[in-house]
C-alpha cells in the first residue's frame, strides 16, 4: 500500500508447467478494437481510488490492463490460456473479469491468478476472480500464509493498519528465478521483499509486429509503515529491502517498466503517449527513487 493512496483505502528453474487445454483454444487477440474505449488516463483523471472503475488498455503485444484507476491488475494472452497479475480490491473483480470480457476474451481462459504483493489492495479481488475463473492461484511462499489467511504477515511493517480480508487458496508456489508457461509465453518470478516480506515481481517478453520487448512488473519498492514502527529498528528487514531495490536497479532487459500502483510509474500517461512508454532506463530510475525515499525515511527516523 502505498501513503499517498492510504488515507482512502528470469528461465532459471523447471516449474514451467505446460496447460493442457480443457476446450477450443483460448482468444489470442481481442475481439474489440481497444480504441473503441476512452483512454485510461482520460477516464481516470482526477480518480485514483482503488475500487475506482476504468476502461481497459492495451499495454503492448499480448498485454492488456484491466485493473482499476488505482490498481494495476494485467491481463496477459496466449491461445492456449491467459495469465493474470493482481486483484486490486474485493470489489474491482466484477470490474476487472467485465474489462476482459470487453476485451472480447473469455475470462474462463484464465489459467494462472498470480500477485505483486499481499496487501490488500493488490490481493483483496483474487478469491473473487478465482471463483469467477477457475484459474490457479501461485505465489511465493513468503506470501502463501498472508494470502490465505488474508492478514499480513507479523513481520510486515504495514502490520495492524489493515482489516483482515477474504482469503484466497494458494494451489502452488513458485520460487525466485522459477517460471511459469503457458504455450510460449514463459513469466518469471522475481523475489522482491521490503514492501512486503512476500513480495514479487514478474518478468517476460511480449512481442507485437515482430518488435519483442523485455517488460517488468516491479513490485512497490515503498517503505511503509504503522505510525510506531521503525525501520531503523529493524536492519533485518531494511536489508532484503534495500537488495530489492539494488536488484530492480541492475536490470538490464527493461524496456517497459510496470508498476501495482500507476502513478509509481506514471503508467498511464505513458499509455496516452504524454511520455514514452519504452524506457530502457526506468527500472533503474524507479529503484533510484526507492533508494532516496528509503535513506530520507532512516534519516528521519534517526534525527527523532
Amino acid at each position: 500500500m502505498e501513503p499517498a493512496m492510504f488515507a482512502k483505502h528470469i528461465l532459471a528453474t523447471g516449474l514451467a508447467a505446460a496447460l493442457i487445454a480443457s476446450c477450443a483454444p483460448a482468444q489470442t487477440a481481442p475481439t474489440v478494437a481497444v480504441a473503441k474505449f476512452e483512454p485510461i488516463a482520460k477516464a481516470c483523471e482526477g480518480r485514483d481510488g482503488w475500487g475506482d472503475p476504468a476502461p481497459p488498455a492495451h499495454v503492448y503485444g499480448n498485454v492488456y490492463m484491466v485493473g482499476t484507476c488505482g490498481i494495476v491488475s494485467l491481463l496477459i494472452t496466449t491461445p492456449q490460456g491467459h495469465f493474470l497479475i493482481d486483484g486490486a480490491i474485493a470489489e474491482a473483480a466484477p470490474g476487472i473479469v467485465e474489462n476482459i470480457r470487453k476485451l472480447g476474451f473469455d475470462p474462463k481462459d484464465v489459467r494462472y491468478l498470480l500477485n505483486t504483493h499481499e496487501h490488500f489492495d493488490h490481493s483483496g479481488g483474487l478469491p473473487g476472480l478465482k471463483r469467477m475463473t477457475g484459474a490457479r492461484m501461485i505465489a511465493r511462499s513468503e506470501a502463501k500464509d498472508a494470502l490465505e489467511s488474508g492478514t499480513v504477515h507479523p513481520s510486515d511493517p504495514q502490520k495492524g493498519l489493515f482489516d483482515p480480508v477474504e482469503g484466497v487458496k494458494v494451489d502452488q508456489t513458485i520460487g525466485d528465478g522459477e517460471t511459469l508457461k503457458i504455450g510460449a509465453q514463459i513469466l518469471t518470478s522475481i523475489a522482491s521483499p521490503g514492501h512486503s516480506p512476500g513480495g514479487t515481481s514478474w518478468r517476460w517478453q511480449s512481442c507485437d509486429k515482430g518488435k519483442c520487448l523485455n517488460i517488468v512488473f516491479a513490485d512497490s519498492l515503498s517503505a511503509v509503515s504503522a505510525d510506531d514502527y521503525h525501520f531503523s529498528d529493524h536492519p533485518e528487514y531494511v536489508a532484503p529491502l534495500r537488495a530489492t531495490i539494488s536488484r530492480i536497479a541492475a536490470f538490464k532487459d527493461c524496456d517497459i517498466l510496470i508498476t501495482p500502483h500507476p502513478s509509481q510509474s506514471g503508467f498511464f500517461e505513458r499509455l496516452a503517449g504524454e511520455e514514452p512508454l519504452i524506457d530502457t532506463s526506468a527500472c533503474s530510475a524507479y529503484a533510484a527513487g526507492a533508494l532516496t525515499r528509503l535513506e530520507n525515511r532512516l534519516a528521519k527516523e534517526k534525527a527523532k
